[in-house]
């Protein structure tokens, strides 16, 4: 029987876990809820039995898999196999997690930043058509990256390598969670997106449904944004501009550095679809000079939520090769 990968996917409420070939393909799929109590002291353990208990479900050994990978919030150190940071797993405290599963299972164990991760996935098996070089933006409740370059993820010097959710675009605009200012995700995160309509609204005096919403105290999401400027809601579509002019900013700025192959947008905020895509696209044409402009495209992320396990799996893949 050819080895089989496993790749999880650990996040704030659940962790998705699946088997893969080494091709990639996804041969099972399963999830349980993310146990935070207790700072995240039973998550560990969690995932060990669960992994465990598929692998006797299934009726195979653990000598059937190549490795395990994958992809958790907070700041890791991949050689020691260490997680700290993760403050939505309550994980304050520096969690020792190659040891403890490697220990228990049996199985080769890597880790790396959940968005780093998704970044591989959408590399191999989505809209980075495997392509060596390749960047992928997140953009969610804050805005991640990761950096695949000449075939190997970048992590940086002190695994900040990616994290274009902190290149500033508004110098003097909104501060950060980070304590700086003006910052990607501050504009274009799904909270960011209603910030900068919250903002824009005080000074915008036509009629627009949007703009009533937000003055009516009503509870707007980035969807509703989204949603009333595909309706030609005139307020609406000078927010989605914005947003998309910082977005251009950015990933334009991006491709003069990197000249990947392909940016791939994915995150929920991506759920705009071509609508957001295509006018990114038209700012980062502005910001890029030809020889870029013309062979880095801007594309939608294809792998929705399985981008965190098949990334994870590819990670496994690819580390256990080197060793």
């Amino acid at each position: 029987m050819d080895k089989k990968l496993i790749g999880i996917d650990l996040g704030g409420t659940t962790i998705k876990f699946a088997i893969l070939t080494t091709d990639g393909d996804v041969q099972q799929k399963w999830s349980i809820e993310t146990n935070i109590l207790d700072e995240g002291s039973h998550i560990v353990p969690d995932i060990i039995e669960s992994i465990n208990h598929r692998i006797s479900l299934y009726e195979m050994k653990h000598d059937d898999f190549i490795g395990i990978g994958m992809g958790t919030p907070g700041s890791v150190d991949i050689k020691k196999g260490t997680v700290v940071g993760a403050y939505n797993l309550n994980w304050t405290k520096k969690q020792n997690v190659k040891a403890q599963i490697e220990e228990a299972t049996g199985i080769p164990f890597v880790l790396d930043n959940d968005a780093n991760v998704a970044a591989l996935g959408e590399r191999w098996k989505g809209a980075g058509e495997n392509n060596p070089d390749v960047v992928f933006i997140t953009l969610g409740t804050g805005v991640g990256g990761g950096i695949i370059a000449e075939g190997n993820l970048l992590h940086g010097v002190n695994g900040c390598a990616g994290e274009i959710g902190h290149v500033t675009v508004d110098p003097g605009g909104f501060e950060c969670t980070c304590g700086k200012r003006g910052c990607l995700e501050t504009v274009s995160s799904a909270t960011g997106v209603v910030r900068v309509a919250r903002h824009m609204s005080e000074e915008y005096a036509g009629d627009s449904q949007l703009k009533q919403a937000i003055d009516d105290g009503q509870d707007v999401s980035s969807k509703d944004v989204f949603e009333y400027a595909q309706a030609d809601d005139p307020f609406a579509l000078m927010v989605v501009d914005r947003v998309c002019y910082f977005l251009g900013l950015a990933i334009g700025n991006v491709g003069n550095t990197l000249n990947p192959s392909s940016v791939v947008i994915g995150g929920g905020v991506s759920a705009a679809g071509e609508f957001l895509r295509s006018r990114v696209q038209t700012y980062f044409e502005e910001f890029t000079f030809p020889e870029v402009r013309n062979s880095t495209q801007v594309k939608l992320a294809q792998l929705g939520n399985e981008a965190g396990v098949i990334g994870a799996a590819s990670l496994a893949l690819q580390f256990m090769e080197k060793e």
